[in-house]
This record gives structure tokens, sequence and C-alpha cells, in this order.
């Protein structure tokens, strides 16, 4: 695996906390992270591709391919801004570039799998098609992420693209019901293994420790040393 597409069931659930552990986890390894758009920051702001490299290490290549300041889809951010949107062409031009230089490269998206990346309705999955790469879902702990997660894990499905597995993306400290239960719910809604689980407040950890803890939060398959679900 040289490429892989880090989406989410939704926004805010976690996927640049997610992709730094992984990044941190494969600290034996070059990782560049690519953020295709980056919305709602101004120029000069440190954006989610650099928190990845903050969290994760050194060894962390991060990469932007464009900005837009308006908190929206990257669509409509492009469009309010004047902006060319960017293309899934571009997306995956720039991965295999990064790909050349580095033995992983995690491109992370922004919101869900299908939010528009420009007015033709182009999206990540678009981009993961054309790298033929598979796909990490985060999700949410609590109620509701099953849906969520099933429609993600179908849309994926029916575009021909593998759904790797799913991550936690801010596990509580004290889970409810419905949290603990999704523990083992999640992979059937999935149709994929459950490959970590991040705790809530991880992004505010020093780097260092965050570092330390990241393996214990994911499973082989990306680098840890947590059982699969």
């Amino acid at each position: 695996m040289t490429v892989l597409v880090v989406t989410g069931t939704g926004t805010e659930i976690g996927k640049t906390v997610v992709t730094a552990a992984v990044a941190a986890a494969r600290a034996d390894r070059g990782v560049a992270v690519l953020k295709p758009a980056q919305t709602g920051l101004a120029p000069g702001e440190p954006g989610d591709a650099a928190e990845v490299a903050r969290l994760a290490g050194g060894h962390v290549t991060a990469v932007e391919l464009a900005r837009f300041p308006d908190p929206l889809a990257p669509a409509t951010a492009a469009r309010r801004a004047g902006l060319p949107p960017v293309r899934p062409y571009e997306i995956a031009e720039a991965a295999q570039k990064l790909a050349t230089e580095h033995d992983l490269v995690l491109i992370e998206g922004a919101g869900g799998l299908l939010v528009r990346f420009d007015d033709e309705g182009s999206t990540l999955a678009d981009a993961a098609r054309l790298l033929a790469a598979p796909v990490l879902v985060v999700t949410p702990a609590g109620l509701g992420t099953l849906n969520t997660t099933a429609l993600t894990s179908e849309a994926l499905r029916a575009r021909g693209l593998e759904c790797l597995g799913v991550v936690v993306g801010s596990m509580p400290a004290e889970p409810d019901l419905a949290a603990r239960c999704n523990l083992v719910d999640l992979p059937v809604a999935a149709g994929a293994p459950l490959l970590g689980v991040v705790p809530a407040g991880a992004g505010g950890l020093d780097p260092a420790d965050f570092r330390a803890r990241a393996r214990s939060w994911l499973a082989a398959e990306l680098g840890g040393n947590r059982p699969a679900g």
C-alpha cells in the first residue's frame, strides 16, 4: 500500500488526528500527507496537513494543493473565492509524484466521501478510483454512526473501491452504551474491520506523547499493535 485515502462519514470527526496517528505509526518510513483542498483558513494559517506533520514528526512531508477561505465544501468555497477548483486528476497526479519519493502517501479528504470538489460533481472517490487506492473511513463513536458508516461503505463498493477498514476518530474516556456497542457493530456496518480507536483529545497531546501512543490506537494494517476488530 503506497497511497491511502482517508475519508470520513462527516466533518469534524477526527480525520486529521487519525491521519496523524497513521503517519506517526509509520515513523520508520518516509510519509507524505496530501490535503487536496483546505477550506476555512486564511493564507499563512496552519492547515490540516501541517497539523499532521506537527503531531506525527519530522519524517512527514506536508502538501496542500489549494486553499479557500470560506469554511464550506471545496466546490462552493472555490466558487465563492473565484479560484479554480481542485480536480481529481490533479489529486491523483500529486499523489503519484509523492509516491515516487515516499513510502506512504496519505490523502486526507474534506468532510465526507462525496463532498464535491468542483461544480461537475467530482469527489474524493473519483481521485481514489484514478489511483486504485484503498480508503480508510473515519467515524464518530456514538449514536448514528452505524448508518453513516454503512452509507459510506456502500458508496465505496458501488464505485469499485476498497474500504480498508474503519477507525473511530474520537472515543470518549467514558463511552456511553451506544459507543461501546458500536465497537462491535461498526465492522458489520462497514463490511470491513475496525482498525483503530483514537481517544478523544488525542490531538491536544504533546507531539512526543502522541507519537509514543499512536501505535496502541491502531491495528497492524495501519502500523500499530492494537488487535483488529
